[in-house]
């Protein structure tokens, strides 16, 4: 879907962090709309079409993954990706539960955002070969061994790596090599395709 054929929206309690990511979407081509509370934007989603949401999981109102289960009754159509500091992860695998389409960890590179844009974007209409990559990812999930299928689940589930290593009775150390192997089958370059990966593939947490 090219970049004039659909809406930007941004929603962030922090007017800083809107203008600023507003003045670089826009400076990129993107058409852009601010929205300065997860409850203004509930009011204008019945009414939004062609739709990419990109809200903050952190507001004093309501939180990104409320506001993404609620916008399921709302708005289905409108696709969430979801920004959230290093420690929000468990909270950031949530809402990809809830439907969103990513989540990117701050700071953030600007491809980075812009590349889950489009990824977001192309959930907007019919996707060709969507089948072919979901079996794919089922293939490198067949691949695991039973080990980093548990490592896999727990990382789904959010969990650190020390909770993993309690969990599973090994060492920090060594759920980092089962991590590390994961990534390295499912040919995910980041902690959030992984699990994004995973979640379309119909894997989930034990």
């Amino acid at each position: 879907m090219s970049k004039t054929d659909f809406t930007v929206h941004i929603v962030d309690d922090e007017e800083a962090v809107r203008k600023s990511l507003a003045f670089m979407l826009t400076m990129n081509g993107f058409a852009v709309r601010m929205h300065q509370s997860a409850t203004e934007f509930l009011d204008f989603a019945p009414s939004a079409r062609d739709a990419v949401l990109i809200t903050d999981l952190r507001m004093p109102d309501m939180s990104g993954v409320e506001l993404i289960r609620k916008l399921a009754t709302v708005n289905g159509a409108i696709r969430p990706v979801v920004i959230t500091g290093h420690g929000d992860v468990p909270m950031a695998v949530e809402a990809m539960r809830a439907g969103a389409v990513d989540f990117i960890e701050k700071p953030f590179d600007d491809t980075l955002i812009i590349e889950a844009i489009h990824r977001a974007a192309d959930g907007l209409t019919p996707s060709t070969g969507e089948g072919e990559d979901v079996n794919t990812v089922k293939a490198r999930i067949d691949s695991l061994s039973e080990r980093e299928r548990q490592v896999l689940s727990a990382v789904v589930a959010g969990l650190p790596n020390k909770a993993i290593a309690y969990d599973l009775d090994i060492s920090p150390r060594t759920v980092e090599v089962h991590r590390a192997n994961v990534m390295a089958k499912m040919a995910a370059k980041s902690l959030p395709e992984l699990v994004r990966m995973a979640l379309a593939a119909g894997f989930h947490a034990a």
